[in-house]
């Protein structure tokens, strides 16, 4: 794979708290929002044109639940963007993803450290390196977020945090203190799945440009 201006994990919750519909949500938000052109176009500005994005899906921590039962699951290997075609090739495939690791805890400290893992394993040198979190709950099974956080961190890895507020409407707070860091990262809000979509697109906007949008403290507020 050539090289690119960006190594982009999107890591999704896909845990018990995430019912069909909302699953269908989460994933057709991601899928329309590599379809805008405005993001197409974005993935191409750098200097490299293009970028090379991941997708996985996370649940509980497996080794608790028998052997592959919960284990995080590459839902969309690593595909290189460098235009409107392959972003829509990019799209069609996270729509096809099976949600193949079972409903389970939310187990966020050990899907952060699958998408480090899966940012490891990208085939393009990349100048930089995100993992991109969502989900609707805190952890609670596994390794504590923070810590591995820490890790990905001291590897040059930025985090980026999209907190869904139906389940817990204070979970804003925990992707700020437990999940994000890095050069530039940020969380931000959405009300419910409902809103994902917008929420998703605007994400992607300012990880992709690589713009320092977030305020002082890191957080964007949540988007309508």
């Amino acid at each position: 794979m050539e090289p690119v201006d960006l190594a982009l994990c999107l890591a999704v919750d896909v845990s018990a708290s995430v019912d069909f519909d909302e699953f269908g949500l989460m994933i057709g938000g991601y899928a329309a929002a590599f379809r805008d052109p405005g993001i197409a176009a974005l993935c191409t500005a750098g200097p490299r044109g293009g970028i090379a994005v991941a997708v996985l899906f996370w649940s509980g921590a497996w080794p608790s639940m028998g052997v592959g039962a919960g284990q995080p699951d590459v839902a969309v290997p690593w595909l290189r963007v460098g235009g409107a075609e392959a972003a829509s090739a990019l799209a069609d495939a996270v729509e096809s993803a099976p949600r193949l690791p079972l409903p389970g805890a939310t187990a966020l400290g050990e899907g952060m450290a699958a998408g480090f893992a899966l940012l490891a394993r990208c085939p393009a040198e990349a100048t930089r390196h995100v993992l991109d979190v969502s989900g609707d709950g805190r952890h609670n099974q596994g390794r504590p977020p923070g810590p591995v956080r820490d890790i990905g961190v001291a590897a040059g890895i930025t985090l980026n945090g999209l907190a869904v507020l139906n389940e817990e409407p204070d979970l804003l707070e925990h992707y700020a203190t437990e999940v994000i860091g890095g050069p530039g990262s940020f969380a931000m809000a959405c009300p419910d799945y409902a809103a994902f979509a917008q929420a998703v697109r605007e994400k992607l906007r300012r990880e992709i440009a690589g713009l320092l949008l977030a305020g002082p403290d890191g957080l964007c507020p949540a988007s309508a």
